[in-house]
């Protein structure tokens, strides 16, 4: 079985996982000196956000050379050194590719390449996804499309050379020995400006399954997992359907309330979906894009319980650096260390994603925690101490206890069968393991014959309330 079909896959987000150079700025280095803690957590790979040569307007989604890394993160020899040591410890690295939009700092976008960008005499009504109009003015009167910040040109993709630049950027980093990327809005490329959406245009297919041909001409497995949102999950099942990507983000799970019957439509959907193209299905709790999933479902009780119900699932499933210390969202951070476009653009009317973006606490008891051996470019807080890797590694109740553990249990599986279960329960059984989860307040009582295998909190003879248990089968 290929190995991204049932992977746990943890997303690294350079800025805020460790600085080694004390500039307060996570590194190449610093993820290099960690790898050890995903290796001992049990993770199959790890995703890097960008770390290209980038102005940072959007946390280097925003790419001005592809082929490069950012001073700020090291260099490609710093890069080469982590994926040698990722491939030692075991670990697979897949890094993010940014096809929909370049920076404006770009060459191409610089030497005034307009027909490789969407610029036209008229705007359409659309709005850029940072707030505002999507459209931006040039000093000879024409406008440019960006559906981010404007410092984010959208490419056309109709352009046949703007497909072969991008052909050969996989193959750059595929030749260097990644295992796989992750597409950012991989249903945007293509745009019909006189529709009313711009997202999952027909003949974005036509690139993936381009793109397919070339993971599939290098060896070991390679692997491309699509970032398509605000998109109904049969029509996210297409880029995953035979001969084109691997994978895609499951955003209508991530995005679920703490409630048992909404939860089971998406699983059923998602499950019936996956099939139906052969592919698997993926699951995810939180990432750099969200508020951490602590916050969202009211605290580390239920955030553990839901872990647990993610990873007894059949399928892939990801992890955003943090969540296995049970992190928070920081939403009181000061207005003036705020960065994100989504703030920048609103005005303050949104607090944007820096709230998930803030570094990692590995240990100590004040800021910044071991990050690195200075400062750290977002705050944090100061009750941190808790909750740091160093505090809570000898602890065998600890969050990050609870997921060292799930993940050492957990098995492959490919099926999923509902078990009968009292009102607010999941319960279901795959080849490996049987669940329950308990969305409920109050304690119930689930006959399992089988040996217990791990809960989320602490059992004694029923389920209590918001929490999972898994069982041998």
């Amino acid at each position: 079985m290929e190995w991204w079909r049932h992977a746990v896959i943890y997303q690294v987000y350079p800025r805020s996982f460790a600085d080694s150079d004390g500039d307060g700025v996570g590194d190449l280095p610093g993820i290099t000196d960690r790898l050890g803690h995903l290796a001992d957590l049990g993770v199959d790979a790890l995703w890097l956000s960008p770390f290209y040569r980038s102005p940072m307007v959007d946390g280097g989604y925003d790419v001005s050379d592809y082929r490069d890394v950012d001073p700020v993160f090291g260099t490609l020899a710093d890069f080469d050194a982590l994926l040698a040591e990722a491939h030692r410890l075991g670990l697979r690295v897949i890094v993010d590719i940014v096809p929909n939009h370049t920076s404006s700092r770009h060459p191409w976008f610089v030497e005034g390449r307009r027909d490789r960008y969407i610029f036209r005499d008229t705007p359409n009504e659309w709005q850029s996804l940072f707030g505002g109009p999507a459209w931006t003015q040039v000093a000879d009167g024409q406008w440019y499309l960006h559906l981010f910040a404007p410092e984010q040109p959208d490419l056309n993709w109709h352009n046949p050379e703007v497909r072969a630049e991008f052909d050969d950027i996989l193959r750059f980093w595929l030749d260097r020995g990644v295992d796989g990327f992750r597409v950012d809005v991989a249903h945007g490329m293509i745009k019909d400006l006189a529709g009313v959406t711009f997202f999952d245009h027909e003949d974005v297919h036509e690139i993936h399954r381009g793109w397919r041909k070339i993971l599939d001409s290098y060896p070991g497995d390679r692997m491309a997992v699509a970032e398509v949102f605000d998109t109904a999950p049969a029509r996210v099942a297409r880029y995953v359907s035979v001969g084109e990507l691997h994978q895609a983000f499951n955003f209508d799970f991530l995005e679920a309330p703490w409630d048992p019957a909404v939860l089971r439509r998406i699983i059923d959907g998602s499950l019936a979906a996956a099939t139906q193209v052969g592919a698997p299905p993926t699951w995810v709790l939180s990432n750099h894009d969200r508020r951490r999933h602590v916050t969202r479902f009211g605290g580390v009780r239920r955030a553990r319980a839901a872990a647990l119900l993610m990873l007894g699932l059949p399928g892939s499933a990801y992890l955003y650096q943090g969540e296995e210390l049970g992190l928070p969202e920081v939403l009181d951070l000061p207005d003036e260390v705020r960065t994100d476009p989504q703030w920048v653009r609103s005005g303050g009317a949104e607090l944007g994603r820096d709230g998930c973006r803030v570094p990692l606490p590995w240990s100590g008891d004040a800021p910044p925690f071991g990050f690195g051996p200075g400062g750290s470019w977002l705050p944090q807080p100061a009750d941190w101490a808790a909750v740091t890797m160093e505090a809570q590694r000898g602890d065998p109740h600890s969050t990050l206890s609870l997921y060292r553990d799930a993940l050492r249990l957990r098995r492959p599986s490919t099926t999923l069968r509902w078990l009968d279960a009292p009102d607010g329960v999941l319960r279901f059984e795959t080849e490996t393991m049987r669940v329950a989860a308990n969305l409920t307040a109050e304690p119930v009582k689930i006959e399992e014959p089988a040996t217990l295998l791990l809960s989320s909190s602490e059992m004694a003879g029923e389920l209590p309330g918001d929490t999972t248990a898994w069982w041998s089968v």
